[in-house]
């Protein structure tokens, strides 16, 4: 064993040691695991400077100090549970590590809710919803694998989202990169747990799509890879290749989301055999995502909404909303500093088509124009609708 994988199995042993120490109650036991597992983290990160996990490794030895502060502090204690024994404590360990990273409450969205994107939606519905409504239709059997990329912020997880809404289906939802920094020795056991959990929905006639977020910090092309990442990786595509078997009629479907789709690995890319470019906002689109987001805000009757989507040019959907957010805490800050807040009858002015003129001022697009152009070019060259 390298040294590199005896400091992710000592960091994964006294990770889970503590957390279940701290479910007990024992906070001084589980305060020294903490830090014995921050300890392993950061060494690791001194010896593999170069090491395209440390960002993860980092965060999570800031995370586990965050707990000791809590535990040192008394804040949000833990209620002591009953001891279960060894058996029983490995058992909550491994629920506790694959529940941590796995979201299956079923999202509530709407296709109204995903406002543009017409061509993505299209390709999705083709790809997903059609053969989960009439499978009798495709006996060539149904993509499942979709990679849905583009700049962040420009609804890649609505979309997901709003699909497992309308096919009713079981939805997986996982951080990539919380894979390696959480799971680490167990990560591949783990991997299996998920995509059989989905075969297992799909089987008793429930469709079931696995969304992964940040797909390029597990299938990227790492020159140095270090510990379990080989392993977690290989795993990945056997469980892909299990998915994609156009042999089988199960409703199974993996969905993977990136803002740097250059960054995959082409044996990943090929198993995705929808690759959807999510773009950024047009005009019309921009138009409907400010009406969307000024529904519920009072404005005044000089607010333009076709000219604040002229003047938006370039910026994704999560910009126009922070755009939207500002301006609302802008006059609410005004209305507080006034001290009208006190009168529980007051009510802050309307929105001006200054307030909005002004967060446009001071902010630029999340998206640069070189960026842009990485994201057509990778379109063109690998495109699959």
């Amino acid at each position: 064993m390298s040294a590199s994988q005896e400091l992710e199995k000592n960091a994964t042993a006294y990770a889970l040691e503590a957390v279940r120490l701290d479910k007990q109650g024992s906070k001084g036991m589980a305060i020294t695991m903490y830090q014995k597992a921050i300890e392993s983290l950061l060494k690791l990160v001194q010896l593999y400077p170069e090491y395209s996990l440390n960002k993860i490794y980092i965060q999570r030895a800031i995370a586990y100090q965050e707990r000791i502060k809590a535990l040192q502090g008394a804040v949000a204690p833990v209620q002591p549970q009953e001891d279960k024994g060894v058996e029983g404590a490995k058992t909550e360990e491994g629920k506790s590590s694959y529940e941590e990273l796995v979201v299956t409450e079923k999202p509530n969205v709407k296709w109204d809710e995903v406002v543009g994107l017409e061509s993505a939606k299209k390709a999705v519905k083709e790809a997903i919803v059609y053969p989960v409504q009439r499978p009798d239709l495709f006996p060539l059997g149904w993509p499942r694998g979709i990679l849905l990329f583009g700049p962040p912020g420009c609804g890649k997880t609505l979309l997901a989202a709003a699909v497992a809404t309308e096919i009713d289906a079981t939805f997986i939802s996982i951080d990539a990169a919380s894979i390696m920094s959480k799971w680490l020795g167990e990560a591949e056991q783990n991997v299996a747990k998920l995509f059989n959990s989905a075969r297992k929905s799909a089987n008793n006639g429930k469709p079931a799509i696995v969304f992964i977020d940040e797909l390029d910090s597990l299938m990227g092309k790492h020159s140095n890879e270090v510990g379990g990442e080989v392993r977690v990786r290989n795993q990945f595509l056997k469980e892909m290749d299990g998915v994609v078997d156009k042999g089988k009629k199960l409703h199974v479907y993996v969905i993977g989301a990136t803002n740097k789709p250059w960054d995959l690995d082409w044996a990943f890319i090929r198993r995705f055999q929808k690759r959807i470019l999510v773009p950024l906002p047009d005009h019309h689109t921009r138009l409907m995502m400010f009406k969307l987001y000024t529904n519920n805000l009072r404005l005044a009757e000089d607010v333009d909404l076709h000219e604040l989507a002229r003047l938006s040019e370039g910026f994704s959907g999560s910009d126009i909303r922070d755009v939207c957010q500002a301006a609302q805490l802008k006059v609410i800050g005004e209305f507080f500093e006034s001290g009208q807040a006190i009168n529980k009858q007051a009510k802050p002015r309307a929105l001006t088509m200054e307030d909005f003129r002004q967060i446009l001022e001071d902010r630029k697009p999340s998206v640069s124009l070189e960026m842009l152009g990485l994201y057509n070019r990778w379109f063109e060259a690998f495109k699959a609708l």
